[in-house]
């Protein structure tokens, strides 16, 4: 059971970025998938998740209009694509996985976790 992030990397401000994390070992589709992040010195903030049941997305403020969720079930492969991005959004992402969850934005709800793919903004 393994989660894959990746397409992290240096950008300008404005500029965009689309991260993949693809599941091996189960099938995403089952499961709600977030999208945290976190910053040198700061704690792991939620992102985004998609919803297992409906595919109905959930941002957090600070990216908000900016980023969006998507989830190609053939390809077993969740997306954040982002837009606009800003200095602040620098951090390594981190994709995970809950089964049939509904917290959200809380860590420790999620069962599986990626490895994490370095996102730095450039001013």
């Amino acid at each position: 059971v393994q989660l894959q992030a990746s397409g992290g990397g240096l950008v300008q401000a404005g500029g965009s970025l689309r991260l993949s994390c693809a599941a091996s070992g189960f099938t995403l589709d089952y499961y709600t998938i977030g999208w945290f992040r976190q910053a040198p010195g700061k704690e792991r903030e939620w992102v985004s998740s998609m919803s297992s049941s409906d595919g109905a997305t959930y941002y957090g403020n600070s990216v908000k209009g900016r980023f969006s969720m998507s989830r190609d079930n053939a390809k077993n492969t969740a997306y954040l694509p982002m837009n606009s991005l800003k200095p602040e959004d620098t951090a390594v992402y981190y994709c995970a996985a809950q089964l049939y969850g509904t917290n959200y934005a809380f860590p420790t709800a999620y069962n599986y976790w990626g490895q994490g793919t370095q996102v730095t903004v450039s001013s």
